[in-house]
């Protein structure tokens, strides 16, 4: 019986000794494909597409095309462009999808997709679409189909997050609906705030998302990295020491980022620095709106609830000095620095540190 199993043991390793040397010697077959062919875009059946602010998951476009073929069988990827121009000089895609010929684009897919090509919000434009086949995880051999036209009525999509203060060390006090300042987000990087202020001695602060709600809430529980309640959680700790002591009084400059969970909280000298006797809101975007100076800080401003239009303001004090930047939402603003672009109509609070220059417009209802 052993001796049968050896022999056994012993044929087989030689059969794969043979597998094995044909295996070396064998070659693959190489894969080709022929001339491909485009897919062929379905017009659709309307021309006026009007994108609704308030049902954004509701579908907007569905598109079908003829597939694109390459000679062989093979899952071929389609890519779902938008272009304001019919060349598709800077084409913008919308979605992906592979081995199907049909996808359906949601309102907010597609208002994304023509804000990014380039169409201004709240007017009519014409734009471009097309569906762009390929092969593999490289997808190579790209050909594209025709363009369709149509004309969209995009609404504005604004993408930045708004954070307020609340606390003892704070103007708004322990209350989460009191005219609490806001943080002023940096004009190049939109998880990054700042805050440069008095802050009341041997007090804590912590972060607000809504001004009226406890939630989302933002502290610390170690006094070097955010922590945070989103709701049904639990609170963390207070800025800037969590459960022990309270902030020194004086001018100190807040800042946090939420995408490392960080923050910093140090001293700042703002002797000499005087506030103006007034400062109004001027430019095409309103009529003159005065500003109202933090009687717990006179170097904070602000105008609660105004509206502006399409077009610029500036910071312009009594004395005539114009403050105002190149960037809209939030910026840095200098004496002479041009007019700030308000780019999309609504109710805005406004708010602006003479200390740093640093301004934020907040929509209401965007």
């Amino acid at each position: 019986m052993m001796k049968n199993i050896k022999r056994f043991s012993a044929i087989t390793l030689f059969g794969l000794i043979l597998i094995m040397f044909n295996s070396c010697d064998d070659t693959s077959e190489t894969f080709t494909i022929g001339t491909p062919t485009a897919p062929v875009l379905a017009e659709l059946n309307f021309a006026k597409l009007e994108l609704d602010a308030v049902n954004t998951t509701n579908p907007a476009i569905n598109l079908n095309w003829d597939e694109a073929t390459y000679g062989q069988q093979a899952a071929v990827n389609y890519a779902i462009q938008f272009s304001k121009d019919e060349a598709f000089t800077e084409p913008v895609t919308a979605s992906t999808i592979t081995g199907q010929s049909t996808i359906t684009l949601s309102t907010s897919e597609v208002n994304a997709a023509v804000g990014s090509a380039g169409l201004n919000p709240f007017e009519w434009a014409n734009t471009y679409i097309r569906v762009a086949a390929s092969l593999g995880t490289q997808n190579s051999e790209i050909v594209a189909s025709n363009a369709i036209k149509v004309e969209v009525y995009p609404y504005f999509n604004y993408v930045f997050n708004d954070y307020y203060l609340v606390g003892d060390a704070t103007a708004a006090d322990w209350n989460n609906n009191n005219n609490n300042p806001a943080l002023f987000r940096d004009e190049t990087d939109s998880n990054t705030f700042y805050y440069t202020g008095f802050w009341k001695d041997n007090g804590h602060f912590k972060v607000l998302s809504t001004k009226g709600l406890w939630q989302p809430q933002y502290g610390t529980d170690d006094g070097a990295k955010v922590g945070a309640n989103l709701g049904g959680g639990s609170d963390p700790e207070r800025f800037p020491y969590g459960g022990g002591n309270g902030i020194p009084g004086g001018y100190h400059t807040f800042k946090i980022n939420f995408a490392s969970n960080t923050f910093t909280f140090e001293s700042f000298d703002a002797s000499g620095i005087t506030s103006p006797a007034s400062l109004s809101i001027k430019g095409t975007s309103t009529t003159d709106i005065t500003m109202t100076p933090l009687a717990f800080d006179g170097h904070i401003w602000s105008a609660s609830n105004v509206r502006l239009t399409p077009g610029d303001l500036e910071f312009v004090t009594g004395a005539g000095a114009k403050w105002g930047s190149t960037t809209s939402f939030s910026g840095v603003a200098t004496d002479g620095g041009g007019a700030i672009p308000v780019i999309v109509e609504d109710d805005y609070d406004v708010w602006f540190n003479d200390l740093t220059g640093r301004y934020i417009l907040i929509p209401l209802n965007l």
